[in-house]
């Protein structure tokens, strides 16, 4: 529109102010337009991000086998099962027992998941097979004296060996290991490195706590490593916190209190195993009621920094477990920080809820190893969990059979 030169200076002014009202409204709705594009686009992006924090997962419950009390392999007792690893060029896994040698020398389980897959739709778990046994055998070639050990955790490595996890005993000062043992003679091959701040002091206020060392370990799924040139990663966990990370319990603000400030580790398996990080896992709140709380396991479920871990706590109205799906991406490298009392800076490993357990309405016993399986018909993946009975008339050694999707 072109304006008339003729046009009085009151009537231009009029004009400039509708011109200008115009153009600033018109400028404010496109700012508002913008805002709202930007708005959505900014939820989109959460999404997408979150997403790319966590694998999407299902988890569907097959079923249950518990194994008789006092069963026996080769003159030993099977019982306290608390660490899983799978073979999968063998179909087997293997079950680590938390013996002290009251019952038998350090030991692990071989076993044989018995399947009816007659209905692809519809696998039935008819019962686990306990097929051998092997005990672990010291740098001289001998058993393990008793109460040297508390093998909590095991893992294959692609060369035909397991790692295992030992909580050691703080109390009686002998330390906690996460050894390499061959698979088909159980002596062992080599010792990582565990750094001084993880081993105890005379004075109570540096090292793991007892009974609450190495629960977990984990290696990273890269096949056979010589085909896929990948480094072997490995990685350890705590149950608990270190003595010198373990705050007072106190009721938070939503009156829950805050769960323990675990420590993680990650190795480098090559030549020569080296520490490449550690981070802080926290812990969910206990449950009310609860006497114990802690990390009982970890599974890695890809090379990307990905995990399953399980947590599980015993109380006052029986034991509750919960599975998540935890991503190392972004966590803060701890492995320089003395103690994590009142420091507020740490980034933590991600975590979000994949399972609650409760929602199987089944009884659930002291379950502390996990392991990813198979391939079902359908193309998912198994996942075995299994419990500690810790040889009591009182309790079960339950295994608890999932599918899995992971995508």
């Amino acid at each position: 529109m072109t304006l008339d030169k003729k046009q009085s200076p009151w009537r231009k002014k009029i004009g400039s102010w509708i011109l200008a009202g115009t153009v600033s409204v018109g400028v404010m709705l496109c700012l508002l337009g913008i805002a709202v594009f930007l708005s959505s686009c900014d939820g989109n992006l959460a999404s997408e991000a979150s997403s790319r924090v966590f694998n999407k997962l299902s988890i569907d419950y097959i079923g249950e086998y518990q194994v008789p009390y006092g069963f026996q392999v080769k003159d030993t007792t099977v019982g306290g099962l608390s660490g899983l690893t799978y073979d999968r060029q063998r179909d087997l896994f293997y079950a680590i027992s938390d013996d002290r040698g009251e019952k038998a020398p350090a030991r692990f389980y071989t076993l044989k998941l018995d399947l009816d897959n007659k209905n692809p739709q519809q696998v039935k778990f008819k019962q686990v097979n306990i097929t051998d046994v092997m005990l672990l055998k010291n740098a001289n070639g001998e058993n393990y004296p008793k109460g040297e050990t508390d093998t909590e955790a095991i893992a294959l490595t692609p060369q035909s060996s397991v790692f295992i996890s030992s909580e050691g005993d703080r109390n009686r000062k002998i330390l906690p290991f996460v050894n390499e043992f061959d698979l088909k003679t159980g002596r062992v091959k080599q010792t990582l490195p565990i750094p001084q701040r993880y081993l105890p002091d005379t004075e109570s206020k540096r090292g793991f706590q007892n009974n609450l060392a190495f629960e977990s370990i984990t290696l990273s799924p890269t096949g056979t490593l010589p085909a896929s040139g990948e480094p072997l990663r490995l990685f350890a966990a705590t149950e608990s916190a270190l003595m010198q990370d373990k705050e007072v319990a106190k009721v938070a603000k939503d009156g829950k209190i805050p769960g323990a400030k675990n420590r993680w580790l990650h190795y480098l398996l090559s030549d020569r195993a080296e520490i490449v990080s550690e981070h802080l896992y926290q812990l969910e709140s206990p449950p009310l009621g609860s006497i114990e709380h802690g990390l009982s396991e970890i599974q890695a479920i890809d090379t990307s920094g990905h995990f399953l871990t399980l947590e599980r706590s015993f109380g006052l109205t029986g034991f509750h477990v919960k599975l998540f799906q935890a991503a190392m991406g972004g966590a803060t490298d701890t492995s320089k920080i003395d103690s994590f009392k009142g420091n507020t800076t740490i980034q933590p490993i991600k975590k979000q809820l994949a399972f609650d357990l409760k929602q199987l309405d089944i009884y659930l016993d002291n379950l502390e190893g996990m392991a990813l399986g198979g391939r079902l018909p359908d193309g998912s993946q198994t996942m075995l969990l299994v419990s500690d009975n810790n040889f009591s008339k009182r309790q079960i050694t339950q295994f608890l059979l999932f599918k899995i999707k992971i995508s």
